[in-house]
């Protein structure tokens, strides 16, 4: 009996039904245009129209951070492709599982200049985690299955399918592979077991620990198995932007976030410890500091599934390559089956050490007449806490003010922008966390020069009922690079001042709705009218121009020289 035949295009869509994918994003152009008559005839996968290819990869990494799952995005040849690359990159930088499909021209005319042709490998193969030229339709559903397999193994990240429009529309028979095998490829999930009783003695002979929780923990689901050693050994829990929710902020262990706009005593308490147990960070700038001066006097344990980020920054003296969740289950069987003598007096002392530090906190600014962005985001915390909402950001302030005073006691709920701190990426993400939770508050906080880099999506909101609350930070700047030239560059605010539209006016342009905020008794009833809205919202929040954000431990200095005020 002859099997039945399938396009290019129809196997695309029967491989992506096969990897469990229920949404995509994207943007149709003149060679997928069979990929989207094959959408026209299925029923399984919902298609959702952005208004920027930038966009449905960043709704796909959103999808992707809320989930757990891998988010996919679609979009067409040459400027199609060519809009993608800020947002792979950004998913590689933060490692997050996305698949982006994008269309090529014929494979005849590859190379000859073609109408709308890019060198799509070439182009992302330094910011993707690997990607594909398919050369023969027979090779399209492996292809498919390997891509899906690399994007969520090991370290997550993108990885990018390049179609030429007649691979598309060839046919074979559909029999998608139920494994894969890839030559080279066999990421290390177990972390050695001696390496894990050598760290659980080092951790328990300390006297000053803390352990540094990173990304690799929410991406492994190991919160509750972090929480479950530093109670166990009583020792402080500090997190980098990318561990936020991590670790319950209502533990009395937590430090909150280190770094450059990190705690006072989480920075201090990471500066004088003897021993940092790392957990699935690249020990980035933004947490070390000047690296020569970060924790001198400690030994690292660092445990990274990447073993290309132990050592890569800061030299580890007990390095374990292994999923996270793993190598702390690992450590609390060796725990219980060899119950070490713990310092326990020590430890005591050092909390208490750290306490005394929980004191220094940034001083308030002066007071103005204007609406203060703490004040802002402190209210739009305590009436909105109790929805457990999602929140996403943009990249600048109103990021820093957002990870300080927003307290996360679970993972998932906070989507940023760290390693490549992409400013006009958290409208499009948001679209993507409401597409996989539409039941959830998601909330989008923004700078008004942010905001605008992909403000066209208020379109993609409104006709699919994505329900985000914009709450824009309208300080009149490029508020953290205006921050920067008053400190560094003689008050030179060589062209930050930005303009922008009526926010309010707009959203009503695009059948959303526009509230604005100049005076702190009007915060409440805002956001109560935001909360009852049926559409998609923006807050324009009128706040103080000059606002800055402590604490700031300025670029090349070391984590202990901490300003908590403009008079630092």
């Amino acid at each position: 009996m002859t099997k039945e035949m399938y396009t290019g295009a129809q196997i695309l869509l029967k491989s992506l039904v096969e990897e469990g994918v229920k949404e995509i994003f994207g943007y149709p152009g003149g060679v997928i245009l069979t990929v989207y008559e094959a959408l026209y005839n299925q029923n399984e996968i919902k298609h959702y129209l952005v208004r920027h290819e930038q966009a449905a990869v960043h709704a796909a990494e959103g999808y992707a951070r809320v989930t757990g799952k891998p988010g996919v995005a679609l979009v067409t040849s040459g400027p199609g492709a060519c809009n993608t690359i800020t947002g792979i990159a950004n998913a590689y930088y933060d490692g997050y599982p996305i698949v982006v499909f994008t269309g090529q021209v014929g494979l005849s005319q590859i190379g000859n200049d073609a109408f709308q042709e890019a060198d799509v490998v070439g182009i992302t193969r330094s910011c993707c985690k690997h990607n594909y030229l398919v050369k023969d339709v027979k090779d399209l559903q492996r292809i498919i299955k390997e891509a899906f397999h690399i994007a969520t193994t090991g370290k997550p990240g993108p990885v990018v399918v390049d179609l030429p429009k007649d691979i598309l529309t060839q046919k074979t028979t559909f029999d998608y592979p139920k494994t894969v095998k890839l030559a080279g490829y066999n990421p290390n999930y177990k972390g050695h077991p001696i390496q894990i009783s050598r760290a659980l003695k080092m951790l328990s002979e300390a006297h000053r620990p803390v352990i540094i929780s990173g990304g690799g923990v929410l991406t492994s689901g190991a919160h509750g198995e972090l929480l479950k050693v530093a109670n166990m050994l009583n020792i402080p829990v500090t997190h980098t932007l990318m561990g936020t929710g991590t670790f319950p902020s209502n533990s009395p262990l937590d430090l909150g976030m280190l770094g450059m706009h990190g705690n006072f005593w989480a920075n201090h308490a990471v500066s004088h410890a003897d021993v940092i147990f790392a957990l699935g960070t690249r020990f980035n700038d933004r947490i070390t500091g000047c690296l020569q001066r970060f924790a001198r006097d400690a030994h690292v344990i660092h445990v990274d599934i990447d073993p290309c980020s132990i050592s890569k920054n800061v030299k580890a003296d007990i390095p374990i390559v292994g999923d996270v969740k793993n190598v702390l289950t690992g450590l609390i069987k060796d725990f219980e089956k060899t119950n070490p003598n713990i310092y326990k007096e020590d430890k005591d002392k050092w909390l208490i050490q750290i306490d005394e530090w929980r004191q220094k906190r940034a001083i308030p600014a002066p007071a103005s007449d204007k609406l203060s962005a703490l004040t802002v985001i402190r209210k739009l915390y305590e009436l909105t806490k109790q929805y457990n909402p999602i929140v996403c950001t943009e990249v600048g302030q109103h990021q820093m003010w957002t990870a300080q005073l927003f307290k996360f006691n679970e993972p998932r709920k906070l989507v940023t922008s760290g390693g490549l701190g992409t400013m006009g990426f958290g409208f499009p993400a948001a679209m993507g966390a409401c597409a996989a939770h539409p039941e959830q508050l998601v909330l989008n906080i923004a700078g008004d020069g942010s905001i605008q880099m992909n403000i066209q999506e208020m379109a993609t909101c409104v006709d699919y009922g994505f329900k985000v609350i914009n709450c824009v930070i309208d300080n009149g700047y490029l508020g953290m690079v205006r921050q920067w030239q008053e400190k560094l560059y003689h008050k030179h605010y060589s062209e930050t001042k930005i303009t922008h539209p009526d926010f309010v006016k707009l959203a009503e342009s695009y059948g959303a709705v526009g509230i604005k905020v100049e005076h702190e008794e009007e915060i409440e009833p805002a956001i109560k009218k935001a909360l009852e809205a049926k559409s998609p919202v923006i807050i324009d929040f009128v706040t103080e121009s000059m606002e800055m954000v402590y604490p700031w431990v300025l670029a090349g200095e070391p984590l202990t020289k901490v300003l908590l005020s403009n008079d630092c």
